[in-house]
C-alpha cells in the first residue's frame, strides 16, 4: 500500500487536526507521487513542491503511523 493510499483513512474528519489537514492537502495535490512508498522520495517532494506543509514534523508523525500500519 502506498503512503498516499494509507493517508486516505485520515481524511474527512469533522474536527481537523494537523494529520487530517495534511491528508486533505495531499489529496488535493494532483502532482503528489501517489504510488510512492519511499520516505526520502515523499519527504523530498513535500519539502520542494508542497507549499501546504508548514512543518515536516506532522509528515514524520504520519509516516510513523504508516510504517506501523504496513508492517
Amino acid at each position: 500500500m502506498s503512503f498516499y493510499h494509507y493517508i486516505q483513512v485520515h481524511r474527512g474528519k469533522l474536527e481537523q487536526d494537523a494529520i487530517s489537514k495534511l491528508a486533505e492537502d495531499i489529496f488535493d495535490d494532483i502532482q503528489f507521487p501517489k504510488q510512492e512508498t519511499d520516505y526520502h522520495a515523499i519527504s523530498d517532494y513535500l519539502e520542494t513542491n508542497a507549499y501546504y506543509v508548514p512543518n515536516m514534523d506532522v509528515f514524520d508523525e504520519l509516516w510513523e503511523m504508516y510504517q506501523e500500519a504496513t508492517r
